[in-house]
């Protein structure tokens, strides 16, 4: 009996020093490892919130159009920002117009966790490019606050301003927006500095929207694949490797504009005849040379452009991409050459202007890596692959280690009202994230 009496305290003994360290382990945000790990989002409310989302900016055949800095987008913005504070978030504006929520570290002297993606659209988009990477990173939120989490890291949402039509946010962020770019009118009419401050920031203070490099301690983005490799395969999450590199050209050939029924064949300089070839010898080379690369004639203006007059001028844009920028360089290099002797052959002029480069960004191993074992702790299959269009996380990459979480988009469709990413697919997502940005935050 007195044995059994002893062993009672004992055991009250143990239980409560293992309540203390729990409750010492609680106050500086470290929680015992099986935990955490077994933290899930709530589906129902991520979806909710993309559901919501997708009123501001809607058509009627379905999808958004809610470009960057219109009236759909601005109260887009403004609806995200109530979302943000109702996950118990500190919410502010920056300079460039990016919305940003923090929820603050208990240890001082860390780097912050930066996390989101944006809501902005193209004309007649989707509901889902952007949004569910946003959608995801305030429900992250609302998780931690339902589960009272005190992080070590300041942890910071970020939903960027106007991805689409030229990563305007991001490349605030990393101080990339010139006063002459803020001058200057877009095809509206209205310059870029008028346009940030309907979103509620402050152009002629840019500079404080800008990130020294080594100041974020990682960038993660969850995002929809906009492919259709995970789809096809059944994979459920994507490894991103990299953000591929862009080169594009505008091409002009200038030929002899003439009458079509008075100009004999022998006397013409068709100008679309050279860029009809030239268009088929970038998709020829492009494929000539192993690799992932690809090359595209996306847009062509044929002038006149009238039926009965021959064509005096064509204009058309030439685009590479690749993760590489020396494979993008070495494929320009075999169509060059090529498209001048086509021009010259039909006698006529060939201009090539290069607009400005996208350098190819590869994601940061270490954070892919935990990327790759949250989803392996969930039980997800994954694959590694390549990102063939442009995120933020592109220009955050060079000031902060990144890394892109990606999930199904149906049938590959992306950038269309038929976009669409499953409701399992969107939670199974945000479960990754959340558990990256634990794992993040708890150095393990």
């Amino acid at each position: 009996m007195i044995g059994s009496d002893r062993k009672a305290r004992m055991d009250r003994r143990e239980f409560t020093l293992t309540g203390a360290a729990a409750l010492a382990a609680f106050a500086v945000g470290r929680y015992p490892q099986d935990d955490w790990k077994a933290w899930r989002v709530n589906g129902t409310r991520v979806n909710q919130l993309l559901q919501d989302l997708s009123q501001f900016g809607k058509n009627p055949q379905g999808g958004v159009t809610r470009v960057g800095f219109g009236p759909a987008d601005i109260e887009a913005h403004q609806w995200a920002a109530g979302r943000l504070r109702d996950a118990g978030l500190t919410v502010r504006v920056d300079a460039a117009g990016n919305l940003l929520g923090r929820r603050e570290g208990t240890e001082a002297g860390l780097r912050p966790i930066l996390f989101g993606s944006h809501i902005d659209s193209v004309l007649e988009g989707g509901n889902y490019d952007g949004d569910v990477g946003s959608m995801g990173a305030i429900e992250v939120a609302h998780t931690l606050a339902d589960r009272t989490y005190r992080n070590r890291h300041p942890l910071d949402v970020v939903i960027w301003c106007d991805e689409e039509s030229g990563l305007t946010g991001s490349r605030a962020f990393i101080g990339e927006i010139t006063a002459a770019e803020l001058a200057r009118p877009g095809l509206d009419g209205v310059t870029l500095a008028e346009k940030i401050r309907g979103l509620g920031g402050k152009p002629d203070q840019i500079a404080e929207a800008r990130h020294e490099k080594g100041g974020i301690a990682a960038y993660v983005e969850l995002h929809i694949e906009q492919g259709g490799t995970l789809d096809r395969e059944g994979i459920q999450i994507g490894l991103v490797e990299g953000i591929v590199g862009i080169r594009s050209f505008e091409v002009t050939i200038t030929g002899f504009a003439n009458h079509a029924g008075t100009t004999p064949m022998n006397q013409r300089k068709n100008a679309l005849l050279p860029a009809s070839e030239i268009v088929l010898a970038v998709d020829r080379l492009v494929r000539s040379v192993p690799g992932r690369q690809v090359g595209t004639v996306g847009r062509m203006v044929v002038k006149p452009g009238a039926q009965n007059v021959v064509p005096g001028e064509v204009a058309f844009t030439i685009e590479l991409r690749d993760l590489s920028m020396e494979k993008i360089e070495s494929v320009w290099k075999l169509i060059r050459p090529e498209a001048e002797q086509i021009a010259a052959r039909y006698e006529t002029t060939l201009v090539i202007v290069e607009r400005p480069t996208n350098v190819a960004a590869l994601s940061d191993p270490k954070i892919r890596g935990v990327v790759g074992a949250a989803a392996a702790a969930l039980g997800l299959t994954t694959k590694l692959l390549p990102s063939g269009a442009g995120h933020d996380a592109q220009d955050i990459s060079r000031i902060a280690p990144m890394a892109m979480i990606f999930v199904p988009s149906v049938g590959g469709i992306s950038h269309s009202p038929k976009e669409f990413t499953r409701p399992g697919d969107v939670t199974n997502g945000a479960n990754v994230l959340l558990q990256t940005i634990l794992r993040l935050d708890q150095g393990s």
